[in-house]
């Protein structure tokens, strides 16, 4: 249970429950404590002295063989009635159980009780209502044979209370001084135990918006140690995913600058007053490229936006990676007839089911294509080949293969042909350089991995071979 309810968590108000809620609800239970330790420790003194009074009156008892005889002298009685605060009361029982001196309406012992004589005995009993201590002794009478006679002294509570009350005032009273004191130093030392998070929280609030520079863990406590490294860690990947945007933003202007600016000169060239038709027809033709350049820049860039979506997980469904490699292998068909390519596709595996986005799939499929086509030389007479393949390798992991008769690509440069906008030197096919980076990105969503070798090893044109494997 809570003592100190709140909307809203708070860290200062959740330590500060657990440390009082114990304290106030552990303070009854020590009140209750210490009245039966007070009540124990009064105890004592009155009922050593009421077995005092017992014993002195059970050595007035004398017997023969004919009677038991027992005489209380006055002073005696005076002295043991002397008690300002309680009422003493004695009673003295003969062998047969009669009475011989004292107050007749004492309580008697319970009679299962077993007789054993000059054995000094205590307990509680009520007289008339009233609670009273009971000292009681069996004294042993002639002749032996006969029952023991009955000496008891009882006395009312009301010295032990009284002492119990003071006890527990001289334990509790202070108490009441020192609980408030406690919480008040527990309140501050809590306060200042926490400070040092207010000094981070300070610290990052005067930072400004550019600072990704990360927090100095040695001036925070070890536990607050592990938060600020993740904000550090934080930090670092919110910067270089603010850097990558950076870049990205940079070099797609610098991709769309080059045919925005042949747009516009084109389009100057055919404004021209001394223009005529064969000049109008050839700038409309290098408008058209520049345009078909542009709006397939912007589509990669936005392809590669998608596949990189911030992280976030993709929906992904049961697909057949096979029917969706035909069917970007048909779309491609066109292309490669212009280019007097012989594109195929050979389904070498009978199941090719996966858990994947069946949209990046194919984008991922559509770029490994055009991106053979482009770069295979091919003509009439010496068609180039490009081949589509999905097959499952000795691990049984499903791969998606797309090799071609080009002149692949320099081991050098293996590594940096998936970073965007980057191109091989010496190459004049048309291109973002954007294509293989969207390969990457979408093979990383899916948990599979690139690899680049070459078609025909040592060959003139050794080609190039992009193998897509998924683990799962």
């Amino acid at each position: 249970m809570k003592l100190f309810q709140r909307r809203q968590r708070s860290l200062f108000g959740e330590i500060l429950d657990w440390m009082l809620t114990p304290f106030l609800l552990l303070w009854p239970i020590t009140f209750g404590l210490t009245w039966l330790i007070a009540e124990g420790i009064a105890r004592v003194p009155f009922d050593r002295g009421l077995g005092h009074n017992a014993r002195a009156i059970a050595q007035l008892v004398q017997s023969d063989d004919n009677a038991v005889r027992f005489s209380f002298p006055q002073p005696a009685n005076e002295i043991l009635h002397a008690d300002e605060t309680d009422e003493v009361y004695y009673q003295v029982l003969g062998a047969k159980g009669e009475f011989l001196s004292g107050d007749a309406d004492l309580p008697l012992p319970q009679e299962d009780e077993k007789l054993v004589t000059d054995e000094l005995r205590m307990r509680d009993d009520v007289r008339k209502g009233v609670p009273i201590r009971v000292a009681y002794i069996w004294v042993r009478v002639k002749p032996q044979s006969a029952r023991p006679a009955l000496v008891q002294v009882a006395e009312t509570l009301e010295k032990r209370s009284v002492l119990a009350n003071e006890i527990i005032k001289g334990v509790m009273l202070p108490q009441f001084v020192i609980l408030p004191l406690a919480v008040l130093l527990i309140w501050l030392a809590l306060a200042r135990g926490i400070q040092p998070l207010n000094e981070l929280e300070q610290r990052i609030r005067q930072r400004k918006p550019d600072d990704m520079s990360p927090l100095d863990e040695s001036v925070v406590p070890i536990e607050v140690s592990p938060l600020v490294s993740s904000i550090n860690d934080l930090l670092q990947r919110l910067q270089d995913s603010i850097a990558t945007q950076k870049r990205f933003l940079a070099d797609a202007a610098h991709q769309l600058k080059t045919p925005l600016a042949g747009l516009r000169m084109q389009a100057d060239l055919a404004l021209r007053k001394d223009a005529n038709a064969d000049d109008l027809k050839q700038s409309l033709h290098h408008i058209g490229r520049a345009s078909i350049r542009a709006t397939h820049t912007v589509n990669q860039l936005l392809a590669l936006a998608r596949a990189e979506s911030s992280g976030a997980p993709i929906a992904k469904q049961h697909c057949d990676l096979i029917a969706l490699t035909m069917e970007v292998v048909k779309n491609c068909l066109p292309l490669a007839m212009d280019k007097h390519i012989d594109l195929g596709f050979d389904p070498a595996c009978d199941s090719a089911l996966l858990q994947g986005n069946p949209t990046l799939l194919k984008e991922m499929a559509r770029n490994l294509i055009e991106n053979a086509l482009n770069y295979t030389p091919s003509t009439p007479s010496r068609p180039g080949v490009v081949t589509a393949r999905v097959y499952r390798n000795v691990k049984n992991a499903l791969v998606l293969q797309v090799e071609d008769s080009g002149p692949g690509i320099p081991e050098s440069e293996r590594e940096r042909v998936f970073e965007p906008f980057y191109r091989v030197l010496g190459t004049e096919a048309d291109g973002s350089g954007l294509g293989l980076s969207i390969v990457l990105e979408i093979a990383h969503k899916h948990g599979a991995t690139v690899h680049l070798h070459e078609t025909h090893p040592g060959h003139h044109l050794p080609g190039a071979q992009f193998n897509v494997v998924f683990s799962g």
